[in-house]
């Protein structure tokens, strides 16, 4: 086995340890490194070939993953130390930083800045690919650091070197070249030379091709972020809607969503949402996944179930319905990308190809909507509420014209009863900040946009015009509703205000609750409004204010106090008055108590502000204390790591010393190996041409070996359709006799039936006689017919009275049920009011019960008579 097999094993084991992370995969990777190990090539991973590059990262993925196996990572770690220490970090902060705003700010910045250029300028080794993609990353979305880069004196030849890397054997080199020059010289001279409409096709062509034959997923994750990044620029999408190999390059790419990796099929979903941002692109993404060839997979589909189907948009269907468990975002993608699709096929003449396609997408739609029976944990609520969100935004958007009609065979009133409840039951709708409140955002959205379909399809599901009325008038939709209608959001306050609309006439709707809700959360905003103005500004300055106060005023809670005593004194003196009139008997009393007015609310104020400084004294104090202990975990870590690398070091230098030796050793062996290798030269040269010998009768052999199994599969479909001829000559030999006699048999019929053709011919000519008078019958009939007719018309006039008079019945049947439902509501308030006189009725029924007795018990004890006062207590 040779080492590019190994290399394409070892790639084979890890996608499919990716896909499903067993012991029997993990096991197969291991083997495979021992392969590698045993040939003694893993200093192959250093070179600048693909394929080992590949490798390499998918071993550092690996050993970034926590849920790799402790066995297998201490294995790929075996194999990267033997490879030097920098090529492995490189690569690890290549993968750190990808998708991560590294501030400018950071320790160590401009050195990395100065190392990455100095070896990406530098000749050619196993660290430029890292460190072209380090800075790829670095400089992605980051204004601070492209303006630091361009800043530095030798930023031209940078630019040479990298123009130069654009010519690169390797695809992922080309791709970080380019993604650097994206970065930094897009909306400058240099980028519009290079992104010039002239070059623009070529680069098109060439980033197309690393997408679509790239090295692997890394090179796939670069290069849709390069393209969504010239998609930004309003030029470059104009000039890829005019590329003429557009729709082609587009049909291969939605090829690769027909691929079991989620990660790859995540960042093509990004890429056709970036094309969705632009509005041609978006149009030429619908015609291609709604084509001519959807209907021909659709029919293939329903006729062979058993075959996977190839069109994108099938797959797209495949990616929406993935687990929760799944750890990409790669169903919500697909979630929103069906939505843009559908509003552009709405816009449009496709709507019409789409109902096929219905009969595969609602019932998974409705399949994301069921409430689980087990409560989730962790983070996958957030998921699954996102995912409902997501799919309710798709429904809405298919509720329109004929398509109304098919979400309407498949919905129940049970569906979107059961979202309500679980969202009333778990949802309390804060206002504030913070991972809970943006699942109670969630969770509205649900509600509110769960009511817009209800209030969409109430005329054609049965029960459900009954339930939207009875959920308006719930007390429990006065939260969401209140929170919809003073939220920041356009789109929320709009859809508060459809329901509002739908619900403000009914009888029993909260109206009050709704104003008091909306009261409390605007209070609510205001106070937040208030607070965040209040603290942000000392949080920020506080270190200032501190140092300023303790210059001018080192003792502030002395002058504090004296303030305070001060105060006291000069009320006491107001109160009484004798002492100030003695001292000042000229000012008038107004103008004193003015001034000291003055006084004492400034004071006030200087108070307030040094408590306030206090409070930021204590915070600043308090973060300075978690600052230093992350600081000394900091440093603990880092001699930590400074202690392990000083122990590489040395091992390094002992494994050096010993390398040393056994080259010089290796030295004398190839002088001696050099005679040994001119006879074997030529022994080679004998061996070749008996291997090319062996090769074409190796050729011949499996030629004729073909031919042979050919001939015999011949022989074998001869030989069934010899036999299954004998079978139908047989078969024939039967049916020749029995169509003698049956031959026989139909001489005798022909014999009899011309017997009945006589009798039938003076028949006729008696039935032509009757055909007059039958005729004259007919225009009768005709006559008659008119008169039908004209009473026809007259009946078609009083069906159209009948069908206004039902148009009208019908209006007058939807206001009973909204009746019928404000009844419901008030029969059981009477029950309940009902019950409770019920019960106050049978305690004054037992009081006078007591009465009696007591008044029976008074009779018997004065002897019995009844006075002319007595009482009579029976009701």
């Amino acid at each position: 086995m040779d080492l590019t097999t190994c290399m394409k094993s070892l790639l084979l084991a890890i996608s499919q340890y990716k896909n499903v992370k067993s012991e029997v995969n993990a096991s197969q990777v291991q083997r495979q490194l021992d392969v590698i190990y045993g040939m003694k090539a893993v200093m192959v991973f250093a070179s600048n070939q693909s394929l080992p590059s590949e490798c390499l990262n998918s071993l550092v993925e690996l050993i970034a993953d926590p849920n790799t196996t402790v066995s297998l990572t201490l294995k790929i770690i075996g194999l990267l130390t033997q490879l030097g220490m920098i090529l492995l970090y490189m690569q690890l902060l290549q993968k750190i930083t990808y998708n991560t705003r590294v501030f400018h700010g950071s320790a160590n910045i401009d050195d990395l800045f100065a190392f990455l250029v100095k070896h990406i300028q530098a000749p050619e080794d196993e660290i430029t690919m890292p460190c072209l993609g380090l800075m790829a990353n670095l400089c992605r979305h980051n204004v601070a650091i492209q303006a630091h880069i361009k800043s530095l004196n030798y930023i031209k030849g940078f630019y040479r070197t990298l123009i130069r890397f654009l010519g690169h054997s390797s695809l992922t080199v080309v791709v970080f070249a380019l993604s650097i020059l994206a970065s930094l010289t897009l909306n400058e001279e240099v980028g519009e030379k290079l992104f010039h409409a002239k070059n623009i096709h070529q680069t098109f062509q060439l980033i197309f091709n690393i997408l679509i034959n790239g090295d692997g997923t890394l090179t796939r994750k670069y290069t849709v972020d390069l393209l969504v990044d010239l998609l930004r620029n309003p030029k470059i999408a104009d000039y890829l809607q005019r590329y003429e190999y557009f729709n082609s390059c587009l049909s291969q790419v939605l090829g690769l969503l027909h691929g079991k990796d989620s990660d790859s099929a995540t960042k093509i979903l990004e890429l056709l949402l970036a094309f969705c941002s632009v509005t041609s692109l978006r149009r030429i993404l619908c015609h291609a996944m709604f084509g001519a060839s959807f209907q021909q997979s659709l029919v293939a589909t329903k006729l062979k179930p058993q075959v996977k189907p190839s069109e994108p948009i099938i797959s797209l269907l495949h990616w929406s319905s993935q687990p929760l468990e799944n750890p990409e975002s790669c169903s919500l993608l697909a979630l929103v990308l069906l939505k843009e699709l559908f509003e552009e096929v709405v816009d449009s003449s496709l709507w019409t190809t789409l109902q096929p396609f219905l009969e595969l997408l609602l019932p998974v739609l409705l399949e994301q909507l069921q409430i689980p029976e087990h409560p989730l944990e962790g983070g996958l609520v957030k998921k699954k509420y996102d995912r409902i969100a997501k799919t309710i935004d798709v429904l809405l958007d298919i509720l329109y014209d004929t398509m109304k009609l098919h979400v309407a065979k498949v919905l129940t009133v049970n569906n979107c009863i059961s979202l309500l409840e679980h969202q009333f039951t778990h949802n309390r709708m804060e206002i504030g900040y913070g991972s809970k409140v943006d699942l109670d955002k969630t969770g509205t959205d649900i509600i509110l946009k769960t009511l817009q379909i209800m209030n969409r399809v109430n005329q054609l599901v049965p029960n459900m015009e009954a339930g939207f009325y009875k959920i308006l008038q719930d007390q429990r939709l006065i939260t969401p509703l209140s929170f919809a209608l003073t939220s920041e959001h356009r789109d929320h306050v709009q859809l508060g205000l459809q329901i509002l609309f739908e619900a403000a006439p009914l009888p029993e709707f909260p109206a009050v609750l709704l104003g008091e809700a909306i009261a409390a959360n605007n209070a609510c905003k205001q106070q937040q409004f208030e607070h965040v103005t209040k603290k942000n500004p000392v949080q920020q300055h506080s270190t200032n204010f501190i140092a300023s106060w303790n210059g001018s005023h080192p003792k502030p809670s002395n002058n504090a106090s004296a303030s305070r005593e001060n105060i006291h004194e000069l009320i006491q003196k107001l109160q009484s008055g004798i002492e100030l009139k003695e001292q000042v008997k000229d000012v008038r009393l107004s103008e004193m108590m003015d001034v000291y007015e003055q006084k004492l609310s400034s004071l006030a104020s200087k108070e307030t502000r040094l408590q306030d400084l206090l409070e930021a004294k204590a915070l600043a104090l308090a973060q300075a204390d978690r600052l230093i202990a992350q600081y000394r975990c900091q440093r603990a870590h880092a001699e930590a790591e400074a202690r392990q690398l000083a122990s590489l070091l040395m091992d390094a230098e002992r494994k050096n010393e010993e390398l040393d030796g056994v080259l010089k050793t290796q030295l004398m062996e190839t002088e001696c190996a050099k005679s040994d290798m001119e006879q074997l030269f030529q022994d080679n040269r004998k061996l070749q041409t008996v291997a090319e010998e062996h090769e074409s009768l190796k050729v011949e052999s499996v030629y004729r070996a073909q031919r042979l199994e050919t001939v015999e599969r011949q022989l074998k479909e001869l030989q069934t359709e010899h036999s299954s001829l004998n079978k139908q000559t047989e078969t024939l030999k039967k049916r020749h006799d029995s169509l003698k006699q049956q031959n026989d048999k139909c001489i005798l019929q022909m014999k009899e039936f011309e017997g009945q053709r006589n009798e039938l011919c003076k028949q006729i000519q008696e039935k032509d006689n009757k055909t007059l008078g039958l005729q004259q019958k007919i225009k009768a009939q005709e006559e008659k017919a008119k008169k039908m007719e004209k009473e026809k018309n007259d009946m078609e006039e009083t069906i159209d009275i009948l069908r206004k008079e039902l148009s009208k019945t019908e209006l007058t049947r939807k206001e009973l049920s909204i009746k019928v439902s404000s009844l419901e509501v008030q029969k059981i308030q009477l029950e309940g009011r009902l019950k409770e006189k019920e019960a106050l009725l049978k305690v004054q029924e037992e009081e006078l019960g007591k009465h009696s007795h007591m008044i029976a018990m008074i009779h018997s004890l004065s002897g019995g008579k009844v006075q002319t006062n007595t009482v009579n207590l029976n009701l």
